[in-house]
């Protein structure tokens, strides 16, 4: 399926988490795309700031309206109810309509233990995660649901990290995320007879702020960091992600995915969108090839070893990946 013209003229959305990184992509796709976008989060020039982070909302919003939408910045605790109560007033105040509700909430990436057992973690830690990346994303959705149901369609997307059931290799940092999948497939239970579509997604290899300073790259020279890593020439802008959500949101017949969690690789290839620089990249067919690679290998690395320590519960629960995983399994018991 191929839409070349995504329009959503006239369409009202709200970005949860648009203050950087994948929601800040949204916000502007669904601005490329005609929309409002109520661009909300705690990083504003007027209050609270990330001390690690510059980026703010209000220069997303700024980034939708140059985009050819129009962007309204909105700072929103999501985790204070009354907060999140006042911001669909204050939509339905403006607007009286919310066409597509964005749940990108996440700010557990200070809070991941990577490399600790579950017996081995700061429990507090692990909640306040959860705290910020699943409760918030709930609370949206029980405030922001109702207006939409005023509508005659709309679309709820989560936003999650791999569009699988497996592992994803720490404990919290794996309940915050496949908690977001879930609470898409329960959300579509309960709107089955309503025209409201949910759905989660997840994007690839994410080029977003933060990522680029750790490679210490711009978009502008994002190759020259492939020396470093080679996976990273398999990584997209945060813009591609939105640009599929924009055309799910345009898509007539949208409802056929409700409840699914879907990949951003998956939804640029059948709406045909790409890009900024024309590239239509796929991760899950990326890993694929390299977990061959290294299967084939006669003299594994550290890193690849790695590769296959981390690919090999992530491949739970799909049997159409049975075999790999099983070849997976006989390789590292091998190489030990």
């Amino acid at each position: 399926m191929l839409l070349r013209m995504t329009t959503l003229r006239g369409k009202v959305a709200l970005v949860a988490g648009a203050t950087r990184g994948a929601g800040r992509g949204i916000a502007r796709a669904l601005g490329q795309a005609g929309a409002t976008v109520y661009c909300t989060g705690r990083s504003s020039r007027d209050g609270q700031l990330d001390p690690k982070r510059p980026e703010t909302i209000e220069e997303t919003a700024e980034l939708v309206c140059v985009a050819g939408g129009s962007g309204i910045a909105v700072c929103v605790d999501h985790s204070e109810e009354t907060e999140v109560e006042r911001l669909f007033e204050r939509v339905r105040a403006d607007h009286g309509r919310l066409d597509i509700l964005v749940n990108d909430i996440w700010g557990g990436d200070a809070l991941t233990e990577w490399g600790k057992s579950f017996w081995e973690v700061d429990v507090d830690t692990g909640f306040k995660m959860m705290e910020r990346a699943v409760q918030t994303h709930i609370i949206t959705s029980r405030h922001g649901v109702p207006l939409m149901l005023e509508g005659d369609s709309g679309l709820i997307v989560e936003v999650t990290d791999g569009a699988f059931y497996g592992y994803r290799g720490q404990l919290f940092y794996d309940l915050c995320k496949i908690a977001v999948i879930r609470l898409a497939y329960a959300m579509s239970v309960e709107l089955a007879d309503k025209a409201i579509t949910s759905v989660a997604i997840t994007p690839g290899f994410l080029r977003s702020e933060a990522v680029l300073d750790h490679f210490g790259v711009a978009e502008e020279n994002w190759r020259d960091a492939i020396a470093m890593d080679p996976h990273f020439a398999h990584s997209e802008t945060p813009l591609l992600v939105g640009r599929a959500i924009a055309a799910l949101a345009a898509d007539p017949q949208m409802h056929l995915r409700a409840g699914q969690a879907l990949s951003c690789w998956e939804l640029t290839r059948h709406y045909g969108v790409k890009d900024v620089d024309g590239r239509q990249p796929h991760w899950d067919e990326h890993l694929d090839s390299a977990i061959e690679e290294i299967l084939a290998s006669d003299a594994p690395t550290a890193d690849d070893l790695l590769l296959l320590k981390i690919r090999k519960p992530q491949l739970d629960f799909d049997e159409t990946r049975n075999q790999q995983r099983s070849r997976i399994e006989v390789f590292l018991r091998t190489a030990r």
